[in-house]
């Protein structure tokens, strides 16, 4: 049984830094393409990063040279460091889990078939 549970989450000013972790099990974690997800109020989830299996990085425009995500398979952990939060950051983070072969990935929510239960960060200004 495929589990992801996240953590890290909290309130911290627009300027501040957060670590958000994913704990992973029930799947071989090293062969999956992993990415955090965010959903602020009123809008629709977007791909904020995604690092997959070679560990190659692909982030959304917004949070590019801000966020950098990395993993520990020795851990099986999920990683999103955020730096230079803005308010604009806020919103509930989901790390997501593909499970399957491809030869590339990408941030489309479809292509995730697992998901945590989220973890809120807010940013004040």
């Amino acid at each position: 049984q495929v589990q992801l549970v996240e953590s890290g989450g909290g309130s911290v000013q627009a300027g501040g830094s957060l670590r958000l972790s994913c704990a992973a099990s029930g799947y071989t974690y090293s062969s999956a393409c992993m990415g955090w997800f965010r959903q602020a109020p009123g809008k629709e989830r977007e791909g904020v990063a995604l690092i997959d299996r070679d560990g190659s990085t692909s982030y959304a425009n917004s949070v590019k040279g801000r966020f950098t995500i990395s993993k520990d398979n020795a851990k099986n952990t999920l990683y999103l460091q955020m730096n230079s939060l803005t308010p604009e950051d806020t919103a509930m983070y989901f790390c997501a889990a593909d499970l399957s072969q491809r030869l590339s990935y990408t941030l489309a929510e479809s292509s995730y078939k697992y998901w945590g239960q989220g973890t809120q960060v807010t940013v004040s200004s």
